[in-house]
């Protein structure tokens, strides 16, 4: 279990850190994350599924200020290393992954709001000074700091979280994990509801129900229909 640790540790690492390293990069999205996530524990499809279906229940999520919803790095790792090396249902597994989320946001509030200001003073001497190496070497250090401690956090949640987790599994009456498993399947529309609450609009929706009938009735798969959507959509807000 310790190199299974090491894996998560270094995939929170590269998506999260590497993701504010040069810039937003989005490699911190969960369809991403669950991709590195799956190579790095030899299941690259769970791992795309897993990500794909965070991204569905995530991307709604809007961080205003300092205030986080959730944390889907975490989550989706955590959740894509629970389904990979125990064998927990992959819908049980993006049950899991929210409560993981919303623990994982109230770590990164509290590393960016109260740890990360401790540095506030020292950047704010060095850029009086004018002394850009004095910043540079701030950045890094704050990085180093920021998100080393993140990967921490998911190394000894897998180190030592798995075993109670294996065991809490195996514990779990079918028609519970039945029942996670649905809720798991559920969760993805409640992210696309609150997506739709910020995007709805009279001009487009003629074209969600338009895309919903083609999926429901016709049975085309979600990217046909997204694409068909979007080139409409693109025309309605053309003309």
């Amino acid at each position: 279990m310790l190199h299974t640790a090491i894996l998560a540790a270094l995939c929170v690492l590269i998506c999260l850190g590497g993701n504010w390293l040069w810039g937003q990069t989005m490699i911190e999205r969960p369809l991403v994350v669950g991709m590195v996530a799956g190579l790095m524990f030899g299941d690259l499809q769970t791992g795309i599924l897993i990500g794909a279906a965070l991204e569905a229940i995530f991307m709604g999520a809007v961080d205003i200020g300092g205030a986080l919803s959730s944390e889907p790095v975490i989550a989706t790792v955590l959740a894509t290393c629970f389904a990979i090396t125990l064998g927990v249902n992959t819908k049980a597994a993006w049950a899991l992954a929210v409560p993981i989320g919303v623990f994982g946001a109230f770590i990164s509030m509290f590393l960016k709001n109260v740890v990360m200001n401790v540095f506030a003073p020292l950047v704010d001497k060095a850029a009086d000074k004018n002394n850009p190496k004095m910043l540079t070497r701030l950045h890094y250090g704050m990085w180093v700091a920021n998100y080393f401690t993140y990967s921490s956090v998911t190394f000894f949640a897998v180190l030592a979280g798995a075993k109670p987790v294996q065991h809490l599994v195996s514990e779990i009456p079918a028609n519970l994990m039945a029942g996670l498993s649905v809720t798991g399947g559920l969760l993805p529309a409640v992210g696309f509801a609150i997506l739709m609450r910020m995007l709805w609009s009279k001009q487009l929706s003629p074209y969600y129900f338009f895309g919903f009938i083609l999926a429901a009735y016709l049975n085309l798969p979600s990217v046909g229909c997204s694409c068909d959507r979007y080139y409409h959509c693109c025309f309605a807000m053309d003309s």
